[in-house]
């Protein structure tokens, strides 16, 4: 099927905790809808029959709970009502921006995903009702290609965002297409956590997601396009991400994710919005990966000179690394339960410092959540306290095999190369209770290679 997501550079108030009426809401949301709207004629014209925008797209971003306001439209959060925003305009009030991106879908019979700031008004009665006697939440829209509203989803975990509540119960939230079968939908942070993004894809054996987000990109481990590759390997699926475009605040990278394949945008030099639009394969079966190559324990050789451990932040977690140097070798590194190993060869020395790292522990920055990662990453510099920083360019080609007694079977394979490009693993997948991801020769230097395990219960 030929599927369009579009990274937007989102017209931001200049003042967002300022209090506006609904009209002056509307009028800086309908700028942005413009947009939206040219993007969406374009794709539909490139055959696509669907269309996913990112996160806080329509209205923008660090809000107060009283000054987003005036930007929420109401939504029906019910299943058994069939409504139809551009055909039925008149049936609920403050919902100018359904209507708007209904029609879009309607007149270009495309379906459409989108975000946006919605309103629920609670019963006194309700234990979870705020004192405003509203819910306020961050919500993904479907549309199918008559304009339908077939599926709306709150996000789960939030990011920091106080204008926003959290759903009483996580939202598992499906549409049905003609042309891919079911997608599910869930927004940005949410991709770290088990609930409901994890939870969803294994109950309904879900091979398509849709997937709006505002991510803040954060190398060398999780910038976005990285770790949405990862996503779409680890689960066989497919991924069709849409992020903001705001450089200055590290945030792009979207991308349309098959678990072979992918079509990317990563630009932190330009300005202006991206549109993707490519025809990826539906997914029916599993993909079950080639072990061909089984990883060997590394050999204790007793007289051989080991390479000092040391430690280094990375991630705002503190890693346990041990150098990567000459042209090959084999390394491990542990901390806790978690043991890493590898087996290298470079096609050629550079003057750069590699390092493979291990954390095992709780995350605890920008969120909490329990980590096992393998990491190799190319340093920033030639000492080792630049291990872990964020680094775009490498000259490196480095031959690999990585793997890590892993103790989730949560793995994200992270295989990052330079100037943020993708590559893909020539074999992974488990091997007497280690996870493994090896690759020949990458197609350019290297900037990351790493098993990212989460583990949920440990949260």
């Amino acid at each position: 099927y030929v599927a369009a997501v579009y990274e937007h550079e989102s017209i931001l108030s200049p003042n967002p905790t300022a209090l506006v009426d609904r009209q002056s809401a509307l009028e800086l949301m309908g700028r942005n809808l413009d947009i939206y709207e040219q993007q969406v004629v374009a794709a539909a014209r490139q055959g696509a029959q669907i269309i996913v925008f990112p996160e806080d797209g329509i209205h923008g971003f660090n809000f107060t709970r009283s000054s987003i306001y005036p930007y929420l439209d109401f939504v029906l959060h019910s299943p058994s009502v069939k409504w139809n925003p551009c055909r039925e305009p008149y049936l609920f009030n403050d919902t100018e921006v359904l209507q708007r991106l209904s029609c879009m879908a309607l007149k270009n019979k495309i379906f459409l995903v989108a975000n946006l700031g919605t309103k629920q008004p609670c019963e006194r009665t309700d234990p979870h009702c705020p004192s405003d006697g509203r819910y306020q939440f961050n919500t993904n829209v479907a549309f199918n290609d008559g304009g339908m509203l077939v599926a709306t989803y709150r996000k789960h975990n939030l990011y920091f965002e106080y204008a926003f509540d959290t759903p009483p119960e996580p939202d598992y939230k499906l549409f049905d297409t003609p042309f891919a079968g079911k997608f599910g939908m869930f927004t940005c942070f949410d991709i770290l956590f088990f609930e409901p993004a994890v939870n969803l894809i294994r109950q309904y054996n879900l091979k398509q997601v849709v997937y709006p987000t505002a991510w803040m990109n954060q190398l060398p481990l999780l910038a976005a396009v990285e770790f949405q590759q990862a996503f779409a390997t680890a689960f066989n699926i497919n991924i069709l991400a849409a992020n903001i475009h705001h450089p200055t605040l590290g945030m792009t990278g979207s991308g349309i994710y098959t678990p072979v394949k992918s079509f990317i945008y990563h630009n932190m030099e330009s300005y202006g919005g991206k549109l993707i639009v490519a025809e990826i394969p539906v997914i029916t079966t599993d993909y079950k990966t080639n072990l061909e190559k089984i990883p060997g324990r590394v050999s204790e050789k007793g007289n051989e000179q080991l390479p000092p451990l040391f430690y280094a932040e990375m991630m705002y977690d503190n890693f346990t690394f041990v150098p990567v140097w000459g042209e090959k070798g084999e390394l491990q590194v542990c901390a806790n339960t978690l043991c890493c190993y590898l087996s290298y060869r470079r096609a050629a020395l550079t003057n750069e410092l590699y390092a493979l790292g291990v954390f095992d522990g709780l995350h605890t920055v920008h969120g909490t959540y329990y980590v096992q990662a393998c990491a190799l990453v190319k340093c920033g510099g030639l000492s080792f306290s630049t291990c872990g920083q964020e680094v775009t360019d490498a000259t490196a080609l480095i031959d690999f095999q990585l793997w890590g007694n892993m103790s989730t079977p949560y793995i994200f394979p992270l295989l990052l190369t330079s100037g943020i490009t993708l590559d893909f693993a020539d074999h992974m997948g488990w091997k007497n209770n280690h996870y493994f991801i090896s690759k020949n020769r990458t197609s350019s230097g290297l900037l990351t290679a790493a098993l990212y395990g989460r583990w949920y219960e440990k949260d």
